[in-house]
């Protein structure tokens, strides 16, 4: 399959210019590799998920950097095999000055980013790629016709690359994340009991944050619960989306909610193993949220902002499924998973209005393939969301 190209490109290239140092983090196979290469084609490309470079960068990390002069410079790929490398990387771009001479990219959040802010800080441009967008897809004519389609596929490149059927392709995945960067970044013991507590997390997409109920699913206590879901989020195979709650007080729940980076992941822990399954699946309004949610995600970090997605609930029970914060506007969303438009869709966004005194823009994605404009809120399909987030933002390409 020919490389698609992808929306961070420009910002990527761009903090090359500005910086030493230059990280994209993102899950294992997102195509942070791919795209590192076909950008920066004339870097010394190293890989540290080869065992015998990993060794000597460990070993002997210093004589490992001088090994491969180019005057170009150097990827380092999956950076979180020899994160010692940084304190030596530091040293060489303080005396250098050369801008964007190492890209390194990096699969594990938690453990590259508390080495980053050890060694490199203000050197660094740190960027984020996830799995392909709406838009990505679109524009290179992949995107599937049907959100059920589109939700089991996933949105990893070898969903799209390659014709492994999608519950083969993630069981794969899940599997060989677990055996190899479970193993490297926490110490445990039961790999099959980890992989129910992944089983157990997909069944609560979409759905508030309960560790006791995760923790005894699986025979954990709670605070192994906390620490294994910490995991999961720095692997990027899970999100949680927390509540907006800002001039509401204790009226206002406030216990984050679940959601998968990857549907295509969800779907196969679930053992969803048709996408017409998923048009009476009893988690089909989470993972439809899920992939809505992170689609908005995707474009935040495609443009490299930090995205600042929300939900509210009250006490009542009363809740807006998306708030989008971007400075002193908001923006509330409703997510529907049906496909026929009712009033009934508008009833939580009315009572937001009611409850903030507000008037705001006002929008529901859902599941039909027709924009359609409404009184009450605009109304956007799932395939028109790709350009959600610079059309708000009032961003031109």
């Amino acid at each position: 399959m020919k490389i698609i190209k992808r929306a961070i490109s420009n910002d990527l290239k761009k903090a090359a210019t500005y910086f030493p140092v230059v990280a994209l983090l993102g899950p294992r196979q997102s195509g942070k590799t791919t795209l590192v290469q076909d950008i920066f084609n004339k870097h010394t490309y190293i890989s540290l998920e080869d065992i015998d470079n990993r060794t000597l960068a460990n070993e002997d990390p210093r004589r490992f950097l001088q090994d491969y002069p180019n005057e170009h410079g150097i990827i380092l790929d999956e950076i979180q095999h020899a994160p010692d490398l940084l304190s030596y990387i530091q040293t060489i771009v303080d005396k250098e000055k050369k801008k964007g001479y190492f890209i390194v990219t990096g699969s594990q959040n938690l453990m590259v980013n508390e080495a980053i802010t050890q060694t490199l800080a203000g050197r660094i441009a740190l960027l984020t790629l996830l799995p392909f967008s709406i838009e990505e897809l679109k524009q290179a004519d992949l995107l599937p016709e049907k959100i059920e389609q589109a939700i089991f596929n996933g949105s990893y490149p070898r969903a799209y690359a390659d014709s492994i059927p999608a519950p083969k392709l993630y069981q794969n995945y899940i599997d060989t994340y677990i055996e190899r960067d479970i193993r490297q970044i926490k110490n445990i013991t039961d790999l099959h009991v980890f992989k129910k507590f992944v089983q157990v997390c997909a069944g609560h997409t979409g759905q508030s944050l309960n560790l006791t109920k995760l923790g005894n699913d699986c025979g954990i206590d709670n605070k192994t619960a906390r620490s294994w879901l910490s995991v999961l989020e720095a692997t990027y195979i899970v999100f949680l989306l927390y509540p907006y709650h800002k001039n509401f007080g204790k009226r206002i729940v406030k216990v984050p909610k679940l959601y998968f980076i990857d549907t295509g992941v969800a779907c196969s822990l679930l053992r969803i193993n048709d996408p017409r399954d998923l048009q009476e699946h009893y988690l089909r309004a989470g993972l439809v949220e899920s992939y809505m949610i992170a689609e908005l995600y995707k474009q935040y970090y495609n443009i490299d902002q930090r995205p600042a997605l929300y939900f509210w609930c009250d006490h009542g029970g009363r809740k807006v499924d998306l708030i989008i914060e971007q400075s002193l506007k908001i923006t509330p969303v409703e997510i529907k998973s049906g496909k026929t438009v009712s009033l009934s869709y508008f009833d939580q966004l009315a009572y937001w209005k009611e409850t903030t005194k507000t008037e705001v823009d006002k929008f529901v994605f859902y599941a039909g393939d027709t924009d359609q404009s409404w009184p009450e809120a605009k109304v956007l399909s799932w395939k028109s969301i790709g350009t959600f987030v610079k059309k708000l933002e009032k961003i031109e390409d």
